[in-house]
């Protein structure tokens, strides 16, 4: 029997976090995909703290016009300019068993251009 989309992606995250750890020093950027809206959050998995998140529902890009793709570079943007203020410059990336593609790759690259380093 095949795997449904949602047990697929799953399997792949698993895979995935048994390698990619956030640490005080180097911290994990984890993405999570909803069909309409895009949420990123910094991760300490030492202490399981959530330092800096920054999503397409906050007031300053909520309303902003363009594609799902265009607004998630925005996000990443956000959650870099977050980061920095925070002195997080290092960061380990989490796609969280999506494809690095599209919205997930947009977050990516935003983050790069707004000084995050990984």
């Amino acid at each position: 029997m095949a795997l449904s989309k949602k047990d697929r992606r799953l399997r792949i995250k698993r895979r995935i976090r048994k390698v990619v750890v956030g640490t005080s020093a180097h911290p994990r950027l984890t993405v999570f995909r909803s069909n309409n809206e895009i949420y990123a959050q910094i991760i300490n998995d030492e202490t399981a703290t959530t330092l800096v998140s920054a999503s397409s529902i906050q007031k300053d890009i909520k309303g902003a016009k363009g594609t799902k793709v265009e607004i998630a570079t925005l996000v990443g943007k956000a959650i870099a300019e977050k980061a920095l203020k925070a002195g997080i410059e290092n960061i380990a990336f989490d796609r969280n068993g999506y494809l690095y593609h599209g919205r997930v790759k947009a977050i990516a690259d935003g983050a790069r251009e707004g000084g995050l380093k990984f």
